[in-house]
């Protein structure tokens, strides 16, 4: 018991860089991409290299060197993601069903909605000097199956919410060319379910942890000609220290089981993030733009988690990730002095690999189609809105786990299948120029 619920915590720290908005919605991995409105409605296209609005200083710190002087953008995304499994031959550990526990169903739509906000100031200092400050959701879950479905051995619900504080600096060190840096200090809260099986019956494992992490962030921007900027930006690994507590119950009495609730921790690294935008003027109504992002998961093949009571290593998580891309292109159609339209189109690759996919993370590549509109009513006020729609081929899964500590011909739960998943992102903000 001990031995699942501490696994149980394993799994919760991968999904936390795994699954995005439920299940990886808004990006592949945990990169979310919905910083900004305005970002949105391109794909984020070349946001590497764009310095739009004070949302640079999340993409790009050298973008702030760029803006026509200070800043601040409020604004919200509402991510709505669809996850619908189709069972094909799934699987319940046969203790459970020797104590009476039915197979169960399709889970409903593990999805949901997700509200990030985000926040964004800017200030020039002198001729060659800006600060910035964000605060914003680079990761955020929330994903939840129905209790009683057939995969729910292997993971019921997973919610998370990491608000990262990223301050910065730009130097302009000539009329074309600027650099930034940035430090970022990141909150991650978790919580996780599952079912577990035992002799008296089937129960709940309960996990909760947290931790912060320190990061950094850097870019460069070079304006190359009037109508052409290069950009590149970096974003630093994060490691954790995840803290947390574990809890088991019986379904049937609610009764808690001793072995089941202890302290636990799990050291956990995510990736760096290296970006490359392009943005391009052609004549006075048209800019193009493009974007590629390398994100560094491989860095994640396995975690140990540690039970505190003991400091020993109770067991390890394979993820096997590979490395992933971005890709995307988009457009502005800058229809007046007020009006600005926009559209773009991304790939995101996944860094699952199919043979190691779970409940808990059934992701896939995903393809984006993005619309957006800015509003400049006048020289110091916009507004900005985005819309995505994120599309994932079939994706199918069978995984099969054993709950440690139960024998495998009595623990071992399978689950085979397909998904159907989408995603709807829309975004808006309001930004003030001083």
């Amino acid at each position: 018991m001990q031995t699942e619920a501490a696994s149980a915590l394993v799994r919760l720290a991968a999904t936390t860089i795994m699954i995005g908005y439920g299940a990886a919605a808004g990006a592949a991995g945990f990169a979310l991409s919905e910083q900004s409105a305005s970002g949105e409605g391109n794909a984020f296209a070349g946001e590497a290299a764009l310095a739009q609005d004070a949302s640079t200083v999340f993409s790009n710190p050298a973008g702030m060197s760029f803006l026509p002087g200070p800043q601040v953008l409020v604004g919200i995304a509402v991510t709505d993601f669809s996850g619908k499994f189709s069972n094909n031959g799934s699987s319940i550990p046969a203790l459970a069903t020797f104590t009476g526990s039915q197979l169960g169903d399709n889970g409903g739509n593990a999805g949901g909605v997700f509200l990030p906000p985000i926040f964004y100031a800017t200030l020039p200092v002198g001729d060659r000097v800006s600060i910035g400050f964000g605060v914003n959701i680079p990761f955020g879950l929330k994903t939840e199956y129905d209790d009683t479905w057939v995969g729910r051995f292997q993971g019921i619900k997973s919610q998370l919410t990491a608000i990262n504080y990223n301050v910065a600096a730009a130097y302009k060190i000539t009329d074309s060319i600027s650099v930034g840096v940035g430090v970022n200090y990141q909150f991650l809260q978790t919580d996780l379910t599952n079912a577990v099986t035992t002799p008296f019956g089937e129960g709940r494992t309960g996990i909760t942890a947290q931790d912060a992490a320190w990061g950094w962030n850097v870019g460069a921007i070079w304006q190359a000609s009037s109508d052409t900027r290069i950009g590149v930006s970096y974003r630093s690994r994060l490691n954790y220290e995840l803290q947390g507590s574990a809890n088991t119950t019986l379904n049937s009495s609610g009764t808690p089981v001793a072995s089941g609730t202890f302290a636990a921790s799990a050291d956990l690294t995510v990736p760096d993030i290296l970006t490359l935008g392009i943005t391009q003027k052609l004549g006075e109504k048209w800019d193009v733009l493009g974007g590629v992002t390398f994100t560094h998961w491989d860095v994640l093949q396995q975690i140990n988690i540690v039970n505190t009571a003991t400091n020993a290593t109770a067991q390890q998580l394979i993820a096997n990730f590979r490395n992933a891309w971005r890709l995307s292109v988009g457009a502005n159609n800058h229809l007046s002095e007020a009006w600005t339209l926009r559209g773009g189109l991304a790939w995101d690759q996944t860094p699952v690999q199919d043979q190691y996919r779970t409940v808990r993370l059934p992701d896939n590549d995903r393809y984006w189609l993005a619309v957006g509109a800015g509003y400049r009513p006048s020289k110091n006020l916009s507004f900005d809105a985005g819309y995505a729609y994120l599309w994932f081929p079939t994706t199918s899964i069978n995984m099969t786990q054993t709950q440690p500590g139960v024998p495998a011909a009595l623990g071992t739960s399978t689950v085979n299948g397909e998904y159907k998943n989408f995603a709807n992102i829309f975004s808006v903000q309001v930004t003030y120029t001083f």
